[in-house]
C-alpha cells in the first residue's frame, strides 16, 4: 500500500497562517486608507478657495482678493459695499468657527456649543449684557456706518450660504459628535461689535487688583487700627516711581480742538520745552559692570500684568536714517491658536467720498475695518491705557430693593434663560443697581468682596458694625461699574482712524474711541508724530476706585467724564519720540485723577533708554526698532545677580548655579543657563515671601514684585523677609533657601549640567486653542494645538512674553503681533504675529508666522499695487452672481 507523503503540518498551517494575515493586514490597509482618506477629506473640505472665481450673492461688482505667500490678503473693490462684503466673505473663509465661538462668548451663549460646563460662564456674561449693549450701539450708528456693518455681516453670510457644519470648519465635524443638533446661525452686526466689549474685558487693567486688595484687607486688616492695613497696601501696591521712571506726555501739547479746521502744524503748541526729559531714561538707567557682575541702578520695574498690555512707539525723521518717522507696536494678549489678529488690506480701486479706503495692517476677524495699521497717509499704534474705568461697589440690597442715600429704591430686575446643548434651560435674573449689575454670587472672588465687606478707606467692618451705625437692613452684594457696559461709540471710531488723513482726523477718530481706553500714537507721511489718550474716562466723586466703596452713598458715584479736549496729547515733542507702555501717562498734578494701578515703568524706560543709546551712535532704522522688540533684558535678574554675590549657598551645585549670574548679561535670550536660573530663582523668592505664608499674601503681577522686592532688598530689616512656615528667618536666609530650591528644581526639569540649562525651552509656548484645545480629550487636542516652541523673553520684559509665577514657566501672554511702520517707504514696513493667516487645523497658513515670531523676525509689508502685484502668489475673484 502506498501513501501520499503528508505535507508538513507547521508548513502547512503557517501558509494558512499567512493568508489569513495577509487578508488581515489588507483588510486594515484598506480601513486606514480609508481613515485615512475620511480624516483628509473632512480635514480639507473646508479650506477656502484661493484662486479662481467664485460667483456669489449681494456683490455690485467684482472684488480682487490677492494673496501672498503667507495668506495674507489685499482686498480691492470699486464700492465701500463691496469692500467690506469682501472683507466679511475672506474673514468667514478662513477663521469662521473663531467668529461664531466669540460670538457666542459674547452673548453669553457659549453653553448652547458646548453643554453644561459652559453655563456658569454664560450666567457672567449674560449679566454683563455685552451683547444688549452691542445692539444699543448698532442703533445709534450713522447711516453709513451701518451700512458698512451691514455689508460685512452679508458677506459671512453668503460665504456661510454655501459652507456649513464640516464644510465651514473642521471644528464642527468634532462638536457634531457631542452636540449634532447645532446649527449655525446667519451673522449680524451686532455679533462685530459686541467683540469690541471681549477686548475690553481682555484689558480690564485693575479690577483683580481692586478684588485682591479688598479681599487681603478682609482677611488681615484690624478694624480698630486701618491705618496698619493701608500700610501693608501701600507696601504690596507702591505708587509709580514718577522720580525715576517716564511718563508718557511730560507736558500736554496745545493743539486746535478737535474739528477747528486749524492745521495743527501752524497752531502753536506746547512741547514741553526742556522738561520733555521726562520721557528720557538716560537719567534713570546707568551701566555699570563690577568684578563681571552687571548690576542695576536708580530703576524700577513696571507690572506687565503677565504679559497683557503693550508697548508702543514713534521717532520723529530727526532721529532717523530716512528723516521720515518710525512707528512700532506689539499688543500683549493672551496666546492662543488662531492668533486674534488677522493681517489685511482693504483697498478702494479708486479712493473717493463714496469709497475712501486704502488701509492695511491687523483686523479682528468678525470685525470689520483696520483696527491698527496705516493707510496712504497716517499710521497708528495702541497700548493699554491702565487708566481705572471699572470700580465695585458693595451694595445693601433687601428683597427687590437697594440702599441709596437712607432710603429704599428698586433694583432693575430682568429674567433671562441659558440655553444647555444636551441639558435643561436654567432660568436667570439679574438684578441691577444705578451702577450696574450685581456680580457678586457669580464668581468666588466678587462673592467673597462682598462677605468681606471693605470700606472705602480700607478698613475692614463687620456687617453688625456697618448695619448698626447705619440702620440699613437686608444683605450685602457687588456691583460692577465699568464704562463698557455703556453704548458707546468705538465701532465707529475704527473706520475714522482708518480714512484720517492729518492729526485732526486722527484726533477725531480718538474722541469716539472710547471702549477700550488706549494709548493710540501717530506718524503721518509729512513727518509729525504724535499721541492722543482717548477713552471714556470717569470723573470720580468721594472715592478712587483703589478699594471697593459704598454704593449706598451717592458721594462715591461717578459724576461724569473727562471731556476729550482736557485728555493728554502731544505733538512733536521736542524729545523726538514718544513711548508708551502702559505706563504713567501724566504726572500726579494732571487736573484729573486716572488711576494708581499703572504700569511701573520698566518697559517704558528700558526702551526710551534704547532709543536714545541707538539714537547717539546712529540714526535710527527699522532694524534698530525690531531689535528693541526683542530685548530680553530682565531687570529684577540684575538686581538678583548683584544681591546673590554676597549670599552664602550650601553645595556646589547651587553654587554653581549662583556663579552663572556672575557674567550674565541679564537678557532672557531662549538659550541662556543663567536665565533659565534667574527666572526660577526669582520665582522660589516671590513664592516663599508672599504665598508660602500662613497667611499667604497675593502674588499677582510680576512688574509690581519687582518694585516690592527692590525695595525690601534695600531694607535687610523688613519682617516680611521672615517666614517662619518655611523655616527662614532674615534676607539672608530667605535667599539662599531660594536659590538652593531653584537648583534643585532645575536640575530636576532639566538634569545637573549646568551648562545644558535653557530658558527656552522652560518658557515654551503651546499654541492651544481656545474651545476644543482645551478639551481634555488628547486626540481632539491634536488636532488643534501646536507646539511646544521654545521662546525668550519675559514677564515686565520689553519682548513681554508672559508666565504664571509660582505656577508654570510657560509663556501664558505674548506681544501678540509686532509691525515698524516706515513713514519713508510702506513697502519696507514689516509685520508678524503669533501664529498665521488661516484658522483651519492642518492649512499651511495655521501657524507658518509662528517660527519666526518665536525668533523675532518679520515679514516685508507689502502696501502699493506694484509691491503686492509683485507678492501675489494666489487672485480670487469675487463676481456677483448672474
Amino acid at each position: 500500500m502506498t501513501t501520499e507523503p503528508a505535507e508538513p503540518a507547521p508548513r502547512h498551517l503557517g501558509a494558512k497562517i499567512g493568508r489569513i494575515a495577509f487578508l488581515v493586514v489588507a483588510a486594515l490597509l484598506v480601513v486606514a486608507v480609508a481613515a485615512a482618506f475620511f480624516v483628509v477629506w473632512t480635514i480639507q473640505r473646508s479650506f477656502p478657495q484661493t484662486a479662481g472665481e467664485l460667483q456669489v450673492d449681494g456683490l455690485q461688482s467684482e472684488v480682487v482678493v490677492q494673496r501672498d505667500a503667507l495668506g495674507v490678503p489685499t482686498i480691492t473693490a470699486d464700492s465701500s459695499h463691496d469692500l467690506f462684503y469682501a472683507q466679511g466673505y475672506v474673514h468667514a473663509q478662513d477663521r469662521f468657527f473663531e467668529m461664531d465661538f466669540r460670538r457666542h462668548v459674547t452673548s453669553g451663549r457659549v453653553a448652547e456649543m458646548f453643554g453644561e460646563s459652559q453655563a456658569g460662564t454664560d450666567m457672567f456674561l449674560r449679566t454683563l449684557g455685552w451683547r444688549d449693549v452691542a445692539e444699543q450701539e448698532v442703533e445709534a450708528l450713522d447711516d453709513t456706518t451701518r451700512a458698512y456693518y451691514q455689508a460685512y455681516a452679508d458677506g459671512v453670510n453668503a460665504y456661510l450660504a454655501e459652507h456649513d457644519g464640516a464644510e465651514a470648519s473642521l471644528e464642527y465635524a468634532v462638536l457634531g459628535i457631542q452636540n449634532p443638533e447645532y446649527e449655525i446661525e446667519p451673522w449680524e452686526p451686532a455679533d462685530s461689535v459686541a467683540w469690541l466689549k471681549a477686548m475690553a474685558w481682555d484689558l480690564r487693567t485693575n479690577i483683580e487688583d481692586e478684588t485682591e486688595r479688598a479681599l487681603l484687607v478682609a482677611e488681615t486688616g484690624d478694624p480698630e487700627a486701618p491705618a496698619d492695613s493701608m500700610a501693608m497696601l501701600e507696601q504690596l501696591y507702591p505708587s509709580y516711581p514718577f522720580d525715576e521712571n517716564p511718563v508718557i506726555v511730560p507736558k500736554i501739547s496745545t493743539v486746535p480742538e478737535v474739528g477747528s479746521g486749524t492745521d495743527a502744524d501752524a497752531a502753536s503748541y506746547d512741547d514741553g520745552g526742556d522738561d520733555a526729559g521726562g520721557q528720557s531714561a538716560i537719567t534713570t538707567v546707568e551701566w555699570q559692570q563690577a568684578d563681571n557682575v552687571i548690576e542695576a541702578a536708580g530703576m524700577l520695574l513696571g507690572d506687565a500684568g503677565e504679559g497683557i498690555g503693550s508697548n508702543s512707539w514713534v521717532v520723529s525723521g530727526a532721529l532717523t536714517a530716512t528723516g521720515m518717522p518710525l512707528l512700532a507696536n506689539d499688543p500683549h494678549l493672551g496666546a492662543a491658536v488662531p492668533s486674534v489678529w488677522y493681517q489685511v488690506q482693504l483697498r478702494c480701486s479708486t479712493v473717493s467720498d463714496e469709497c475712501p479706503f486704502d488701509v492695511s495692517g491687523f483686523s479682528f476677524s468678525g470685525l470689520p475695518g483696520i483696527v491698527i495699521g496705516h493707510n496712504e497717509q497716517v499710521a497708528w499704534g495702541f497700548t493699554n491705557l491702565t487708566t481705572d474705568v471699572a470700580d465695585l461697589y458693595v451694595e445693601k440690597i433687601d428683597g427687590d430693593q437697594y440702599w441709596r442715600d437712607g432710603e429704599l429704591v428698586p433694583l432693575d430686575v430682568r429674567e433671562e434663560t441659558v440655553k444647555v446643548a444636551g441639558g435643561d434651560d436654567i432660568p436667570l435674573t439679574i438684578r441691577s443697581t444705578v451702577h450696574g449689575p450685581i456680580v457678586s454670587g457669580l464668581t468666588d472672588d466678587f462673592t467673597s468682596v462682598a462677605d468681606g465687606l471693605v470700606a472705602a478707606d480700607g478698613s475692614g467692618l463687620s456687617q453688625g458694625e456697618t448695619d448698626a451705625a447705619s440702620g440699613m437692613s437686608g444683605e450685602y452684594a457687588v456691583s460692577l461699574r465699568w464704562t463698557a457696559l455703556d453704548a458707546g461709540t468705538t465701532a465707529q471710531a475704527l473706520f475714522a482712524l482708518n480714512t484720517a488723513k492729518d492729526f485732526d482726523g486722527f484726533r477725531h477718530a480718538a474722541s469716539l474711541f472710547d471702549v477700550p481706553a488706549q494709548n493710540l500714537i501717530y506718524a503721518d507721511v509729512e513727518g509729525n508724530i504724535g499721541y492722543q489718550a482717548p477713552g471714556r474716562l470717569p470723573i470720580r466723586g468721594a472715592g478712587d476706585g483703589w478699594l471697593p466703596q459704598p454704593g449706598w452713598d451717592s458721594s462715591y458715584d461717578w459724576t461724569g467724564f473727562i471731556p476729550f479736549e482736557e485728555l493728554p496729547v502731544s505733538y512733536n515733542p521736542s524729545s523726538g519720540y514718544i513711548v508708551t507702555a502702559n505706563n504713567a501717562i501724566v504726572t500726579d498734578d494732571y487736573d484729573h485723577f486716572l488711576s494708581r494701578d499703572w504700569d511701573y515703568g520698566y518697559r517704558a524706560a528700558r526702551i526710551a533708554h534704547l532709543i536714545e543709546r541707538k539714537a547717539a551712535a546712529a540714526p535710527l532704522t527699522s532694524a534698530d526698532m525690531r531689535a528693541i522688540q526683542n530685548d530680553n533684558e530682565m531687570w529684577i535678574g540684575k538686581k538678583l545677580a548683584t544681591v546673590m554675590g554676597d549670599v552664602a549657598v550650601d553645595g556646589a551645585g547651587p553654587q554653581e548655579a549662583v556663579d552663572l549670574l556672575r557674567t550674565w548679561d541679564a537678557q532672557n535670550n531662549a538659550d541662556s543657563a543663567a536665565a533659565a536660573y534667574a527666572n526660577v530663582l526669582w520665582s522660589h523668592l516671590v513664592t516663599n515671601l508672599f504665598a508660602e505664608r500662613e497667611e499667604p499674601l497675593p502674588i499677582g503681577g510680576q512688574g509690581r514684585l519687582f518694585t516690592v522686592v527692590d525695595g525690601m532688598l534695600d531694607d535687610p530689616s523688613d519682617p516680611l523677609w521672615s517666614n517662619d512656615a518655611i523655616g527662614a528667618s532674615g534676607m539672608d536666609e530667605m535667599l539662599a533657601l531660594s536659590a538652593e530650591e531653584a537648583y534643585d528644581e532645575l536640575v530636576a526639569l532639566q538634569g545637573d549640567v549646568t551648562s545644558r540649562w535653557n530658558w527656552g525651552s522652560l518658557h515654551a509656548i503651546t499654541l492651544r486653542s481656545d474651545t476644543l484645545g482645551s478639551s481634555g480629550i488628547a486626540p481632539i487636542e491634536a488636532l488643534f494645538n501646536r507646539g511646544p516652541y521654545p521662546v525668550g523673553g519675559g514677564a515686565s520684559v520689553v519682548n513681554a512674553t508672559g508666565w504664571d509665577i509660582g505656577q508654570s514657566y510657560e509663556t501664558t501672554t505674548v506681544p501678540s503681533m509686532r509691525m515698524v511702520i516706515d513713514l519713508s517707504d510702506f513697502d519696507a514696513s514689516s509685520w508678524n504675529h503669533l501664529t498665521g493667516a488661516s484658522g483651519h487645523a492642518f492649512h499651511a497658513h495655521y501657524t507658518d508666522q509662528t517660527e519666526n515670531w518665536s525668533r523675532g523676525l518679520q515679514t516685508v509689508w507689502a502696501y502699493t499695487p506694484d509691491a503686492v502685484d509683485e507678492a501675489t502668489v494666489d487672485t480670487l475673484v469675487l463676481a456677483p452672481k448672474g
